[in-house]
């Protein structure tokens, strides 16, 4: 909602303040700063070749970490008065709104009523799409609403009344003229100065509501239009207390060669503004910004196997990110979380199983010093189970295709006894661009177990080389036989050559080497390897 209070002006002044604006906008357009006639900030993108916007569209950026972040935790703990700040929920949107205004020639004054209470208004910006002359020469974001605080701050020194409990016999009236309001009143009355804390204070009159209050946040520009009449106007801004989080599920089949793949965007929205209607895009990406340091899903039920589904996002490379798009509009209340498909569930998405035991709990990041590593740390002994993972690859012929953002993976497999969809294990993707590859962790194998032993360890640092050797056992506990890869980390030194294998291998890197061992059906299976490190 806005309004318009109009100051006519003489065309001489006019004139003045329309080559004035001209100047600034041409200032502006070479050094970027404020002051260019169709915008108020050099924030504000440059004006498509055809612009066509319409309505509210909002762009959402997450910076979320979706191990540690809640939506569902955020919005309760808001709902129940806040345990946590909104301006700290890891991300912000960018809300664009398309207004007609009736406008007058000459100085125009207006006033946004609908806008977030989290803006930032030193991001805003201002473009008349009807005519590009309109000018913005002031704005004002007016921020002090409504409330107890608010309201008692202006009455400093003015009288009022106020109603305290006096042990059982109910309410005593105070008349007398405010002093302080905060943490408590202070009132000096006919009797002297009373102290009232918060919860003593059980009513407060007033002999009317002060002037200067409103009840909405609102940006108030003053704008210079050349002629009268309705113009199409473009508003945009930054505001905190937006973010979105994607989640996928992964629904095995009893091989673990397909899967049903299901993807979904939550959006939590704690930015003091309803968003009805509106165009919805999220980014995907590290956007960097500057600013100072800051101190349980439910099944979804899949769309049946031949069914249409709605489409979902639309995706397309935008800068170095990307952007995905909802292809309909949609209404994103305040103080909520709401949960929309990223894309129609793919059926028959072929995926891998594969189990891995290193014997390596803690893998080093081999940022190799200026010597070798000599020691010899207790993770070189290890006893436990092989690792699960579920192999994908994100691509077309896959059934898939679509950049995916990083999120939370979730896997389920049907029970064949009842047909329930029973959880065997999650885990985090990255960003994954299109033919990417995803490996997920499931779990630990039930009933594949290994260990890894040093059996040989030597340093001569005279020839300047150290020898290590590795036993390590596998063992199948059930009646089929399995393939395990036994990845192993060389991190002592940069320099390093297998002197002797029991089986083959494959080097992946400049520090990773890869067994594949095949297991027999409740057997064992040994692996014995040498490594020489040389400087």
């Amino acid at each position: 909602m806005e309004t318009t209070r109009v100051n006519p002006n003489n065309w001489n002044i006019r004139k003045s303040i329309a080559n004035r604006c001209a100047l600034l906008g041409a200032w502006a357009a070479v050094a970027g700063a404020f002051g260019a006639c169709g915008t108020t900030y050099a924030a504000a993108a440059a004006r498509p070749a055809k612009p066509n916007p319409s309505g509210t569209i909002l762009t959402v950026y997450s910076s979320a970490d979706p191990a540690g972040f809640n939506p569902r935790q955020w919005v309760y703990q808001t709902g129940q008065g806040g345990m946590n700040d909104p301006y700290s929920v890891p991300g912000f949107g960018v809300v664009k709104q398309v207004r007609t205004l009736n406008l007058a020639a000459g100085t125009n004054v207006v006033d946004f009523t609908n806008v977030a209470a989290l803006i930032d208004p030193t991001s805003v910006s201002f473009s008349d799409l009807t005519d590009p002359a309109t000018a913005v020469l002031q704005q004002q974001f007016k921020f002090d609403l409504v409330n107890r605080n608010s309201i008692l701050q202006k009455y400093i020194g003015h009288k009022l009344n106020v109603w305290v409990p006096v042990g059982n016999r109910g309410l005593s009236q105070l008349s007398g003229r405010l002093f302080h309001a905060g943490g408590s009143l202070v009132l000096k009355t006919k009797n002297g100065i009373d102290i009232l804390a918060p919860n003593t204070v059980q009513q407060i009159r007033l002999p009317s509501l002060p002037a200067g209050l409103i009840t909405k946040p609102t940006l108030e520009w003053q704008l210079f239009s050349p002629k009268a009449g309705k113009q199409k106007v473009l508003t945009s801004y930054q505001t905190k207390g937006l973010t979105w989080i994607a989640d996928y599920n992964l629904v095995l089949n009893k091989a673990n060669s397909r899967a049903n793949v299901a993807a979904w965007v939550t959006m939590v929205n704690l930015s003091g503004k309803a968003y009805k209607n509106t165009r919805l895009k999220l980014i995907a990406g590290t956007v960097n910004r500057v600013q100072p340091p800051q101190p349980v899903f439910t099944m979804r039920a899949y769309a049946p196997a031949g069914a249409k589904a709605p489409a979902g996002f639309q995706q397309k490379r935008f800068f170095e990110y990307h952007m995905y798009t909802l292809p309909r509009r949609t209404t994103i209340p305040n103080d909520s979380m709401i949960q929309i498909a990223l894309f129609p569930t793919r059926q028959g998405v072929k995926v891998r199983r594969e189990l891995e035991f290193s014997g390596q709990p803690n893998p080093y990041w081999w940022n190799y010093a200026n010597s070798p590593d000599l020691n010899t740390p207790p993770s070189v002994h290890f006893t436990g189970n092989a690792s699960v993972f579920i192999r994908l690859r994100n691509s077309k012929p896959n059934g898939m295709g679509m950049p995916l953002p990083r999120g939370k993976v979730r896997l389920y497999q049907q029970d064949s006894a009842d047909g329930t969809l029973e959880f065997v294990g999650e885990d985090l993707i990255k960003d994954t661009p299109k033919d990417g590859r995803l490996k997920i962790r499931a779990g630990q194998a039930f009933d594949i177990t290994g260990s890894r032993t040093q059996t040989y360890f030597h340093v001569d640092n005279g020839m300047r080389i150290m020898d290590e050797t590795f036993k390590i056992v596998l063992r199948d506990h059930q009646s089929k036989a399995v393939e395990v890869e036994v990845p192993q980390y060389l991190y002592r030194w940069s320099n390093w050559k297998i002197t002797k294998a029991s089986e083959k291998f494959v080097k992946i890197n400049s520090n990773e080497i890869r067994f594949k061992l095949q297991v027999p059906a409740n057997g064992k299976k040994v692996l014995n390897y040498s490594v020489r490190y040389s400087w």
